[in-house]
């Protein structure tokens, strides 16, 4: 088939956010299955698309606030009050308007449409007149958006994501009923669209690169304790920040603890036992450098690619429930813990163990192949969905 992948962020040689490799994994299966496959979508400044002969940038431009200043918040927010779309989508539409569309439609007509994310759509909704469309729900993007509302301390903040959440339902909901498939990425975002979009709507299990063997761990990590994500993100900064206010105190000061990944531009000041990081330039390399993996997502939808990860590296780790959302095994190298002294205890358990001899790492191979065909088969029942 001869498809248009539509992508606020067209990947990179090296993605290094969960949004980012999960666009590298659908895209990569995509076309391993055959089909030729255009990417459209905007990159980072000075960013190169890693397959350039086969992707369309729109331009090279700054999307998301953690690398933007005031002003430009401030000229994203103008265009959302004026145009009434989410703060989200107003940035797209002020990145491609003019462009996107008219790019799409000159290199169509194409077999389907896949729309990755209900952001693009909801800025440039004209899309879904160029054919039929399939959409990836990376997130229930209202949930998330009024999780962050409920965490916010700010008030207008709060109120800020309050309207997301507002917005961003009115076009989910409209995205569920005119597109001809829905792909989430967990279970629980499935049963989520309701009983009325089950039957046009299937889960991809991610993969993250390739499973390592355990040969490659390094025999004396670098850091006792990792944690990686995109932190500039607000779901995912709820759960650093409940690790470092409710967990980091209960852990001894000799410990050391890394944390990876983009971070906001005002972050507190962290306790003495943690480094942070910021991006690094391989995250599997970071990962691999850990005695254990802390996953402490508090807060979001979807799936964790961190939890992909880790699994896929068959590495050791303590997480909440809600980082392993979407999955039905639990590896026996995992603990889950939901508490902040549940969560110190097997931290430490796990770590007492790995330093007395026992390192806990699997082999991911299995995990991979599992994954990797429950995401080609889920991915083919979109497509003929779409082009039934």
């Amino acid at each position: 088939m001869r498809l248009a992948f539509l992508t606020a962020l067209i990947p990179v040689e090296k993605p290094d956010t969960g949004f980012e490799i999960a666009n590298a994994a659908i895209l990569s299966a995509l076309r391993a299955a055959g089909h030729e496959v255009t990417a459209f979508g905007f990159l980072r400044p000075g960013e190169t698309p890693a397959d350039p002969a086969r992707s369309v940038v729109i331009d090279h431009v700054a999307i998301e606030n953690a690398e933007v200043g005031k002003g430009q918040k401030l000229r994203w927010l103008a265009k959302s009050l004026a145009a009434g779309l989410p703060v989200a989508c107003a940035k797209l539409r002020l990145a491609g308007e003019g462009r996107l569309v008219e790019a799409v439609g000159a290199r169509g007509p194409f077999d389907a449409l896949i729309l990755n994310s209900v952001m693009l759509p909801g800025a440039f909704p004209e899309l879904l007149e160029l054919g039929p469309c399939v959409l990836v729900e990376h997130n229930i993007e209202h949930v998330s958006a009024r999780q962050s509302a409920a965490h916010a301390a700010n008030p207008v903040v709060a109120w800020l994501y309050a309207r997301e959440a507002r917005l961003l339902e009115t076009i989910e909901r409209r995205l569920w009923e005119k597109t001809r498939f829905v792909w989430t990425l967990a279970e629980e975002d499935k049963a989520a669209l309701g009983p009325a979009h089950q039957h046009k709507a299937a889960v991809l299990p991610l993969v993250s690169g390739e499973a390592a063997p355990i040969s490659e761990s390094p025999s004396e990590p670098v850091h006792d304790i990792g944690l990686i994500g995109t932190w500039s993100w607000a779901p995912n900064l709820i759960g650093l920040d409940w690790f470092l206010r409710e967990i980091c105190p209960l852990l001894p000061a000799d410990l050391t603890i890394a944390v990876a990944g983009r971070l906001p531009q005002s972050m507190a000041e962290p306790p003495p036992q943690v480094v942070l990081l910021g991006r690094v330039p391989d995250a599997d390399d970071f990962l691999r450098a850990c005695r254990i993996v802390a996953l402490s997502s508090r807060a979001g939808t979807g799936v964790q690619l961190k939890t992909v990860q880790a699994m896929q590296l068959g590495l050791p780790a303590v997480a909440t429930a809600l980082s392993c959302r979407g999955f039905t095994e639990i590896p026996d190298n995992f603990t889950l813990a939901d508490t902040p002294q549940a969560f110190a205890d097997a931290l430490l358990r796990r770590i007492a163990e790995i330093r007395a001899g026992d390192p806990q790492r699997r082999d991911g191979a299995a995990f991979l192949a599992r994954q990797q065909a429950a995401l080609a088969a889920g991915l083919a029942r979109g497509l003929a969905a779409a082009t039934a």
